[in-house]
């Protein structure tokens, strides 16, 4: 008798170690048992939260942030040229008003160049909290849509027509000694060199419009699909 109670004990530990060794970890053995009742379930706080809206690409969030570094390089160059530290113009005499003019030109296209991270931000889409009395507001397509365009637009265009003014001299240059610019010297070409990047500013605006407008698009139309 005491031996056939040995066995059954016997038995039924081995069954308990086979159970919590198939169990996963951090699983006692009374969820294990009651897990395959548990397996046919569904979530469905999971379903009612509706369609998950798209987020920037990858590729494209990398496209809005070098669109700064674009004009990072031109304008670092227009403040050593405030501070004399951008070559032979030691004797140029500085009108009262260009020195604020050229330091803001270089804020004003920074800054220009930072609203493209909006493209690929929440904020693009959805006005920030800290914004008085449009904040939470949705921003529409076309709204962040239409400057972005014209701007990557113009961009174009100006760097376009600079290029080949300085190709085919449309017009006399416009700075005080009436003749071009310098290609030679190690100044000049730090000039060309810091001015050069600016050429992808607005293609590289313009590849990041398309994918915002298609990427808002999609997720409106995501979002006014009748759920199932």
């Amino acid at each position: 008798m005491k031996t056939q109670v040995r066995a059954a004990e016997s038995t039924m530990s081995a069954t308990a170690a086979a159970a919590v060794a198939e169990a996963p970890v951090g699983t006692s053995v009374g969820a294990t048992a009651s897990a395959p009742a548990d397996r046919g379930r569904v979530d469905h706080g999971l379903l009612d939260r509706g369609p998950v809206e798209k987020s920037a690409p990858r590729w494209a969030v990398r496209v809005a942030h070098a669109i700064p570094l674009c004009t990072l390089p031109s304008g670092l160059w227009r403040v050593a040229l405030v501070l004399g530290l951008a070559g032979d113009d030691s004797g140029y005499q500085w009108s009262a008003w260009e020195r604020p003019y050229v330091l803001g030109l270089s804020v004003v296209a920074e800054v220009l160049a930072l609203l493209a991270l909006g493209l690929v931000r929440p904020w693009g889409e959805v006005v920030p909290r800290w914004v008085p009395w449009l904040r939470g507001r949705r921003i529409p397509t076309l709204a962040a849509v239409i400057p972005a365009a014209i701007g990557a637009t113009l961009l174009t265009l100006i760097v376009l027509y600079a290029v080949l003014n300085q190709i085919f001299n449309f017009v006399q240059p416009l700075n005080d000694t009436g003749e071009g610019f310098s290609f030679s010297g190690p100044a000049a070409w730090a000039m060309w060199t810091a001015y050069a990047p600016l050429v992808a500013w607005g293609p590289l605006l313009a590849i990041v419009t398309v994918a915002y407008y298609r990427r808002r698009r999609a997720n409106e139309a995501l979002t006014a699909a009748p759920r199932a």
